[in-house]
């Protein structure tokens, strides 16, 4: 079992979806990371910053799973990340309402010594460059560094963007990024594109509609879990992100092959991740029901087929 670097935001977040609205909750990328991780039971660290205003408990709810947090800085002074967001009827869309950087202006990020020998780094959802000062602090290249990033680093960062892809193995971000990024609609030519920017492996994340994984000529795709209701999308793909590390960091086996089980892993995680507000889903989700889901997944889409 390999150490596990996660970086991204530590946040507050204010949700209203179809089913109701929340007041501040617990979010951000490295923290829906995280939850999901640690269902594997692995060696992590959280680098990021919160405010003075943040509370302890969070804190504490982190530690309570064995995630380190010595990475996280606190500014007593400061104020923590906060975001709100409205989701439309399809649940596909929303509209940011506030979005308050606060501390997160100035993250200078500070990977804690005992995790600069980590196997696996997450680089969640963040600025490129500050991505790429974490692999700098790295005492040796890890074994496997994965990144998500948005179509808003697409628009304001587009060069620090291309030179830190081309430092990754694994990058992941939804369909929509990766046509803007590469400026084709087929999925597979997109893929394609951004192998040869650098990483060896591309997910395409494509939402109710599952995930792609590309390497080489091999493709896999893995199916979203058909729901009843999705109350509340937000970090659903920073959860898969984080079952997808946290389980290649539990088996330390970077194969294309365990790439896939990966990817299965990410997609039931982040299936209860959208059962409720926030974080509430995943604080309180034990392993019997993994593996149950993960039964389901399995159900969905083993068939057995007479060729004639």
């Amino acid at each position: 079992m390999g150490k596990l670097v996660i970086v991204g935001t530590v946040a507050f977040d204010a949700i209203e979806t179809p089913f109701g609205k929340t007041d501040k909750i617990l979010g951000g990328a490295a923290t829906f990371i995280g939850l999901a991780a640690s269902q594997f039971k692995v060696d992590s660290t959280v680098v990021s910053v919160v405010g003075g205003d943040f509370p302890q408990e969070y804190l504490d709810l982190l530690s309570d799973r064995n995630i380190d947090i010595s990475g996280i800085e606190i500014v007593k002074d400061g104020k923590t990340f906060f975001w709100s967001g409205k989701y439309h009827n399809d649940m596909n869309s929303r509209d940011t309402l506030v979005t308050e950087l606060n501390t997160l202006a100035d993250f200078n990020p500070i990977v804690p010594d005992t995790y600069k020998d980590a196997e696996v780094v997450m680089l969640g959802n963040l600025h490129p460059s500050v991505q790429m000062s974490v692999l700098n602090q790295m005492d040796k290249k890890p074994k496997l560094v994965v990144l998500d990033t948005m179509n808003f680093w697409m628009d304001s960062a587009l060069d620090e963007l291309l030179e830190t892809i081309k430092h990754i193995d694994v990058i992941t971000i939804n369909d929509e990024e990766a046509r803007q990024l590469t400026g084709e609609y087929s999925l597979v030519v997109a893929a394609r594109k951004i192998h040869e920017m650098g990483p060896k492996y591309v997910v395409i994340k494509k939402g109710e509609h599952g995930a792609l994984l590309f390497h080489d000529d091999n493709i896999f795709y893995a199916p979203a879990l058909p729901l009843e209701e999705v109350f509340d999308p937000t970090g659903a793909g920073d959860t898969f992100a984080g079952g997808f590390s946290g389980f290649l960091a539990r088996t330390n086996n970077f194969s294309f092959e365990n790439m896939k089980q990966a990817v299965i892993y990410g997609s039931a995680l982040a299936s209860f991740c959208v059962e409720k507000f926030g974080t509430q889903r995943m604080v309180n989700l034990k392993a019997d029901e993994v593996k149950k889901r993960l039964k389901q997944f399995q159900d969905l889409t083993q068939f057995e087929i007479k060729l004639t």
